[in-house]
C-alpha cells in the first residue's frame, strides 16, 4: 500500500472516537501496556498515531504505559521512521524479519529483503535505542539448521534481544492453503520442523536467552509485557479496523471483533466514527469454563505456567474442578508438571504442548 493512500488523520479520528465510545465501560481499569499491530503500523503516519497514543494515555488518566509496541515491516522502518516512534512514545517494535535468507523470503512472499531487515533492526535498536523483538519462520522447505541459527545470531548482533520463532503453518484460506490442496508447495516432515525447533532453542539459550513461551525467547528483562498480560488471561481493549477485545461488559466478560478488515471496510470503519456510531462488532459472551479454559491454553504455553492459585481467585472457581483425572493422567505421562501450585508443561513436551493442553479438556 502507498502511504499516500492511508487517510492518516481520518483513522487516528476514527479510532479516538471509538476510544471515547468505549470509554465508558472501563472505569475504573488502568493503562498498562499497548500494542499496534495488525497490518503494518508503520505505515501509518508517526504524528497521527502519537495523536491516537496520546488520546489513550489521557483516556487512562494521563500516565504513559510501561511498554509501547509497535508491529512494523522491513521495509516501512528505517533510521527516521524509528527516531520518530521513539519520539512519540514507541518503547518497542516487533519486525516482521522472518528469514535473512533470499530463497526463503521469496517462498514466503515477502516484500523486503535480507538488508532491508538488517537495516531495520539496525536502525531501531542501535540508532534509535528501541527495544526490537525479531519474528523468525521455520520450516520452509530447505532450510537448514546452521541458517536458522546464523540468522538469529545476526539479529542478536544487530540488537534484536527478543525473538519470536514460528513454525510455518498453512491455512486453508491463502494462497499458501491452495497450492499444498493442490500438492504444489514444498514443505519440510514434521521430525525435521522439530530439529529446526531444537535449534532455535539451543541459539537462544547460548546467547542467554530465556525461551519463556513456546514461540517466544527474551534476554534478562526482555520479556513482551503485553503478550504476557494475554497470556494471563488479562482483559485487554481493542480498537481499529479488525480489532479484537475483551472486557467486562456488567456481570458478563464478553469478547468483540470489530468488522472491516477489507480495505473497504476500512472506509466503512472511518464512515460509522463519522457518522458517530461504534463499528459492527461480532460478540461472545465468555462462560466460566471457557475463561478457565483460556487461562489453562494460555498459561501452560509459558515456561511460568499457570498459577491455580490465582487463576482461581480471578474467576472464583477452582482450575482443577472437573479435570483432576485428566492432569494427573498427563502427570504420570510425564507431560506435566504439576507442584500444587502451577501446573507446567514439560520442557521436554513443548512441541506438543498444544495436544497436551488439548486433552485436559
Amino acid at each position: 500500500m502507498n502511504p499516500r493512500d492511508i487517510p492518516h488523520e481520518a483513522y487516528a479520528d476514527a479510532v479516538i472516537h471509538e476510544l471515547e465510545a468505549r470509554a465508558p465501560s472501563l472505569s475504573p481499569s488502568s493503562l498498562d501496556t499497548i500494542f499496534f499491530g495488525g497490518g503494518t503500523p508503520s505505515l501509518w503516519s508517526t504524528p497521527a498515531l502519537a495523536r491516537a497514543l496520546r488520546a489513550i494515555e489521557r483516556a487512562f488518566g494521563g500516565a504513559p504505559a510501561r511498554e509501547v509496541t509497535v508491529e512494523c515491516n522491513p521495509t516501512s522502518l528505517d533510521e527516521h521512521k524509528a527516531r520518530a516512534l521513539r519520539d512519540a512514545g514507541v518503547t518497542r517494535v516487533s519486525i516482521g524479519v522472518q528469514s535473512l535468507r533470499p530463497k526463503h523470503l521469496r517462498y514466503l512472499g515477502r516484500l523486503h529483503d535480507d538488508e532491508q531487515a538488517r537495516v531495520a533492526v539496525r536502525s531501531a535498536a542501535q540508532i534509535a535505542g528501541l527495544r526490537v523483538t525479531a519474528d523468525l519462520m521455520f520450516g520452509m522447505p530447505e532450510q537448514t539448521a546452521d541458517e536458522l541459527v546464523e540468522d538469529a545470531r545476526a539479529l542478536f548482533d544487530l540488537g534484536a534481544r527478543h525473538f519470536s520463532a514460528y513454525a510455518l503453518t498453512i491455512e486453508p484460506a491463502t494462497r499458501f492453503g491452495e497450492l499444498a490442496k493442490k500438492g504444489r508447495l514444498p514443505r519440510l516432515v514434521d521430525d525435521e520442523v522439530a530439529l529446526l525447533f531444537e535449534a532455535v532453542d539451543r541459539c537462544a539459550d547460548s546467547l542467554g536467552m530465556e525461551h519463556y513461551e513456546v514461540s517466544n525467547y527474551a534476554s534478562p528483562g526482555e520479556r513482551g509485557q503485553h503478550n504476557e498480560a494475554y497470556w494471563r488471561g488479562e482483559h485487554y481493549l481493542g480498537l481499529g479496523a479488525g480489532a479484537v477485545g475483551c472486557t467486562p461488559r456488567g456481570a458478563q466478560v464478553v469478547r468483540y471483533k470489530n468488522h472491516y478488515t477489507t480495505r473497504d471496510g476500512v472506509a466503512r470503519y472511518l464512515d460509522a466514527a463519522a457518522r458517530g456510531a461504534l463499528p459492527d462488532e461480532e460478540t461472545e459472551a465468555l462462560s466460566l469454563e471457557d475463561r478457565v479454559r483460556e487461562g489453562l491454553m494460555l498459561g501452560l504455553r509459558t515456561s511460568d505456567g499457570v498459577d491455580l492459585r490465582a487463576l482461581g481467585e480471578r474467576l472464583g472457581v477452582d482450575p482443577r474442578l472437573g479435570r483432576e483425572r485428566a492432569i494427573d493422567k498427563a502427570v504420570s505421562r510425564g507431560w506435566l508438571t504439576d507442584d500444587g501450585e502451577r501446573l507446567r508443561v514439560a520442557r521436554d513436551k513443548w512441541l506438543v504442548a498444544d495436544d497436551i493442553v488439548s486433552s485436559l479438556f
